[in-house]
C-alpha cells in the first residue's frame, strides 16, 4: 500500500494551555484530503535539513479536529527538542509538512472499569480517550505533570477517580508507575490504557501483566519518549523492547502492549 505524501499545513494560531503546553492549530488547503475522525491519531512532522539528508522526523497526536483544522498539542521540556521548538517561534501563515494520520490506539471499553495513566506527551491521547468512556464509567485517571500550573480541569465520567503526579523536571523517572502501583485494583475486568515514558512503560507493562494478568485484549501500553534520548535513538530502543517482549511472552501479548 502506498503511503499519502506528506501534507503541507499552515500554522493558524498559537495558544498555551498550560505553561508546559503549547498548542499549535493547522490548517490550510491541503487539509481537505485529511480523513475524518482522526482525533488521538498520530502524525509526523517533517523537518527540512541539507540536501543530503532525510527530513527530521516527529511524532505527535492529533488532540482535536475540526472541518478545517486540528490540533497538535506540544510538551515544553527544559531541553526542548527540534518540534518543541520549532512549535515555540511558530507564527500564523508558517508551513509545516504534516505526514500520516497513523492508526488510533484506543482503550477497550468493554470493561467493567478502565485505568488511564500518561504523563504530558500522552494528554492529547488520553483527553480523547476520556470522551469515549461511557457517563457511568469508573475506574483511574492519571497524569503526570512537571509543574502544579500544568494540571487541567480535563472533563470525565463522575465515576473515574483523578490523580495527578508533580514530578518537577522528571526527577523521578518512575513517578507515574509509582502511583498507579499504589492504587486499589477494583473488582471485574480493568482496561487499561497507559503512555509514558521508556522505564515508566517498562515497569508499568510488568506490573499489569505479572501482578495484575490483565489480558492483551485489554491492555495498551506505549513508550512516547526516553530521558536522555533523541526520539530516533528512542525508536531505536522502543524496537528492540518489542522484539524481546515478543521473544519472551511467545509474540502474543507482545502484539497488544508494545509501543505504538
Amino acid at each position: 500500500m502506498n503511503r499519502p505524501q506528506p501534507r503541507e499545513l499552515e500554522v493558524i494560531r498559537c495558544a498555551y494551555i498550560t505553561p508546559h503546553m503549547l498548542r499549535v492549530t493547522l490548517g490550510g488547503g491541503e487539509l481537505e484530503s485529511f480523513p475524518a475522525g482522526q482525533e488521538s491519531a498520530y502524525v509526523k512532522l517533517l523537518f527540512p535539513r541539507n540536501d543530503l539528508q532525510k527530513p527530521l522526523m516527529r511524532t505527535y497526536t492529533v488532540s482535536r479536529q475540526r472541518k478545517d483544522e486540528i490540533d497538535i498539542d506540544f510538551a515544553l521540556h527544559d531541553n526542548p527538542g527540534p518540534a518543541s521548538c520549532w512549535a515555540a517561534q511558530a507564527r500564523p501563515g508558517d508551513s509545516i509538512l504534516v505526514g500520516g494520520p497513523g492508526p488510533k490506539k484506543l482503550v477497550n471499553r468493554d470493561a467493567d472499569w478502565f485505568l488511564l495513566a500518561g504523563d504530558m506527551t500522552a494528554l492529547p491521547a488520553l483527553s480523547v480517550n476520556l470522551d469515549l468512556l461511557p457517563e457511568n464509567a469508573r475506574g483511574y485517571l492519571v497524569v503526570e505533570v512537571p509543574d502544579e500550573g500544568d494540571i487541567q480541569n480535563l472533563p470525565h465520567p463522575r465515576g473515574i477517580e483523578v490523580h495527578w503526579v508533580v514530578n518537577k523536571g522528571d526527577a523521578e523517572v518512575l513517578a507515574l508507575a509509582n502511583k498507579v502501583k499504589a492504587l486499589p485494583w477494583l473488582p471485574g475486568q480493568a482496561a487499561v490504557w497507559a503512555a509514558c515514558e521508556f522505564s515508566g512503560m517498562r515497569s508499568l507493562r510488568q506490573y499489569f501483566r505479572q501482578q495484575r494478568t490483565v489480558p492483551s485484549s485489554h491492555l495498551y501500553i506505549s513508550s512516547y519518549w526516553k530521558q536522555g534520548r533523541s526520539e530516533d535513538e528512542h525508536k531505536t530502543l522502543k524496537r528492540q523492547d518489542a522484539e524481546s517482549d515478543r521473544v519472551a511472552t511467545g509474540g502474543g501479548e507482545a502484539l497488544a502492549a508494545q509501543a505504538g
